[in-house]
């Protein structure tokens, strides 16, 4: 398949590769064009940024969590139908997993795809030293190939004439824009960085409009649309998520059956304080015969009619923790599900709200903890096993995810460790496991780990209704 596409990429995170690549996915869709947004990494929060400006979903392209030989397939499924692809990269350009080289960097992803790179260069504090940055990023690696520059926080025409007469003279790579500092594009952030869209609602549409204008007058859209073409088709077939259910439904229950009969019904929690889900989660549990139905923790007072399993994704729970510990209502039915033996999976905010406490305020009590906010960040990639059967898989399960959070919880009594992994410093456990209860602070891609659907599902399809 031949999808014409960009990697916008950056020297290192900060130099205004999200305004760019929003507002460059804004600008195409106003033209007219189908444009499907990508991001590199793990990263929730742009792609919500980037469904805003292209009206259809952000997709991440995640290649320590689903492996590089899906990253492919997986933009080949995204991008269906699409007229051209922006692909936002993460952090700086060859920045990867630590300690792994190149995996999962921008540049690996790149790489993946066969795409041309863009290159955002923040030129707020330099003017003929961006020739020797530029020359550097495209010389580092030769299979990379770096074919264009936007300058981003240029301060005024002869600061951009300075600008493209050094690149121009030291470095071989067009220079495709320049972008004024503007302070109608500045986006809020707080302690995990952007506000999330969902949260912004106008606000944020919005501040994409203007993004949108912003690159449309300081970028040569047609250069850009050139080079995208200048992409060579992608071998091999879309992602399937049903074809990747059937292979992974064999491993968990021994057959070569795939999606399980009677459509048990899974809520899955989105709004403001759950804004953190992966589509190919929900694509994956559809396909294992799951009907998937969303729900807003802080508006509705019940689960779906006829809920069979929960799956309680990332957001931010912390700051609607008055709201969420109002809805008495929803909270009691959360307790129920789990009393009854239906699988839920939690993460990340999920395994906050299902504990006792959160900051003080009661919660759903299905777990015996308490959380807290603190100062300190923990972050990063993990290669996790699970340590015991649960709804997502029997011990022994192993998956790749990404920790992200400024939230400790203290655990009570009853629960088991739901992951082991080593990180430098020593072997740690995580999470918990109480019935079908699986609940952690570990973010899962379940495209990495198809396996993870089919077994809820299954699970949930065991669960009589009451």
């Amino acid at each position: 398949m031949n999808i014409p596409r960009l990697v916008i990429a950056a020297p290192s995170s900060g130099s205004g590769k999200t305004t760019v690549a929003t507002g460059l996915i804004a600008a195409l869709a106003a033209r007219g064009l189908a444009v499907s947004p990508h991001k590199v990494g793990p990263d929730y929060i742009d792609p919500g940024y980037h469904a805003l400006a292209a009206g259809r979903p952000g997709r991440n392209l995640d290649a320590f969590m689903c492996g590089p030989e899906r990253i492919a397939p997986l933009f080949l499924h995204g991008a269906a139908g699409a007229d051209v692809a922006v692909v936002e990269g993460v952090m700086g350009l060859f920045d990867g997993a630590s300690g792994r080289g190149e995996l999962a960097s921008t540049a690996h992803v790149a790489k993946l795809l066969k795409a041309p790179v863009v290159l955002v260069v923040d030129a707020s504090s330099q003017s003929r030293s961006v020739a020797a940055l530029v020359h550097g990023f495209a010389s580092w690696d030769p299979q990379v190939r770096l074919a264009g520059v936007i300058l981003n926080r240029v301060a005024s025409d002869r600061h951009e004439q300075l600008l493209r007469e050094a690149l121009e003279e030291g470095s071989g790579v067009p220079v495709l824009g320049a972008v004024r500092r503007s302070a109608a594009v500045a986006t809020p952030s707080r302690h995990l960085g952007l506000i999330p869209a969902v949260e912004r609602s106008a606000q944020a549409l919005q501040a994409v409009r203007d993004m949108g204008e912003l690159v449309a007058s300081s970028v040569d859209l047609d250069a850009l649309l050139a080079l995208a073409r200048t992409a060579p088709p992608l071998d091999g077939a879309p992602w399937d998520p049903a074809a990747e259910v059937a292979a992974a439904a064999g491993a968990v229950t021994g057959t070569a059956a795939g999606a399980v009969s009677g459509a048990p019904r899974i809520a899955m929690a989105g709004g403001a304080a759950f804004s953190f889900s992966y589509a190919e989660n929900a694509e994956l549990l559809a396909a294992a015969g799951a009907e998937v139905v969303p729900f807003d923790p802080l508006h509705d007072d019940a689960l779906p009619e006829g809920t069979a399993g929960l799956v309680i994704g990332g957001g931010f729970p912390e700051l609607y923790v008055r709201e969420l510990s109002a809805n008495t209502g929803l909270r009691s039915a959360i307790a129920a599900l789990a009393g009854r033996g239906a699988p839920i999976a939690a993460e990340c905010a999920g395994l906050l709200y299902l504990g006792r406490e959160l900051d003080g305020l009661p919660m759903c009590g299905v777990l015996d903890t308490t959380a807290r906010m603190t100062e300190r960040l923990t972050l990063g990639y993990r290669e996790a096993v699970a340590l015991h059967d649960s709804p997502l898989g029997p011990a022994g399960t192993r998956v790749r995810g990404h920790e992200f959070h400024r939230t400790v919880c203290e655990p009570g009594s009853g629960e088991q460790p739901a992951w082991g992994w080593r990180l430098p410093t020593g072997s740690r456990t995580e999470g918990f496991t109480a019935g079908g209860v699986h609940a952690s602070y570990l973010h899962l891609h379940w495209a990495g780990s198809p396996q993870l659907a089919a077994s809820f599902v299954a699970a949930a399809a065991a669960i009589p209704l009451q």
